[in-house]
């Protein structure tokens, strides 16, 4: 399976902050946003990553990443210049993603919970079909809602931002799908709103009963990173976990050593080349509680 961050978008919401610099560079707490969708496809097993993002931006997330060797990964970029629909990514990714599965993430959403990398996973090695994640939230109306048979429990019915929805379950910015998405996404047409739905794609799916909804409940969060005040609670709640538990959430370096990506010389390379700073010290500290267990 190949994976894409889409990281374009005006990010208007963030203005002023978000004029000069793509929102997906933005820090939250000690890392770029994009860190913690990067290291989500990691943790699902993913080690070739395309980034979509706009023309101006992209040399700075080239910048960034590198080719992605410095996490053990392989990173492509490819420009979106106008914000027409995330399922545009399939049509800009097309070649990329070859014959190959693909899972999609926007570059503004952090996960975290117990067990993630095994759902993801899981998701991963279906081979056709689409798996989507649902999260419980109080104001539904904002996002791709998803409804479910009560006696079943599999979803019935998918609303994009709809006015009366009929769950309080949101549809997640993580996407795992067969590699039919890249025709599925070709076929469909511009919403109302002139974009490439990614709710019309599950719609598909579900349509042909080929639609896998896992249900993050009790025990996991799902952020987006949207607004100003959404970035703050996002900062907050990375730096209180990372300051109670003494790890830190979606850290690349530890998570392409953890999966044997890169050696211990290389993220000891890479903390040199930090330099001084708390980031540096938490990869020398953690290489070696990593090599002593």
């Amino acid at each position: 399976m190949k994976g894409i961050i889409l990281a374009g978008g005006t990010g208007s919401r963030l203005f002023p902050v978000t004029i000069s610099i793509s929102k997906q560079l933005l820090p939250v707490h000690d890392k770029p946003m994009i860190y913690y969708p990067l290291g989500m496809l990691m943790m699902a097993g993913i080690r070739e990553i395309l980034v979509i993002t706009r023309s101006r931006d992209r040399w700075l997330f080239e910048e960034l990443l590198g080719d992605g060797s410095v996490f053990g990964l392989s990173i492509a970029y490819a420009e979106q210049p106008e914000p027409n629909g995330l399922a545009e990514a399939f049509v800009i990714g097309r070649d990329f993603i070859g014959d190959s599965a693909v899972a999609l993430i926007l570059g503004d959403n952090i996960f975290y919970g117990a067990g993630l990398p095994e759902i993801c996973r899981e998701a991963a090695a279906r081979e056709s079909g689409a798996t989507i994640f649902a999260y419980r939230v109080d104001d539904p109306q904002r996002y791709g809602v998803v409804s479910f048979d009560g006696q079943t429990g599999l979803a019935e019915t998918i609303e994009e931002k709809p006015e009366r929805p009929r769950s309080s379950w949101a549809v997640t910015g993580l996407y795992f799908y067969g590699n039919s998405v890249v025709d599925i996404a070709a076929s469909i047409r511009p919403s109302a709103r002139g974009e490439l739905e990614i709710t019309d794609v599950n719609r598909a799916y579900l349509a042909r009963g080929d639609l896998h909804v896992c249900r993050l409940g009790r025990g996991f969060a799902w952020l987006d990173t949207g607004t100003h005040d959404s970035l703050h609670d996002a900062a907050s709640f990375v730096r209180t976990i990372e300051h109670r538990q003494g790890v830190k959430i979606m850290c690349p370096e530890e998570i392409a050593f953890e999966l044997g990506y890169v050696s211990a010389d290389q993220v000891l390379k890479r903390a040199e080349l930090l330099g001084k700073n708390d980031y540096a010290a938490y990869l020398r500290r953690r290489i070696r509680e990593l090599a002593d267990a």
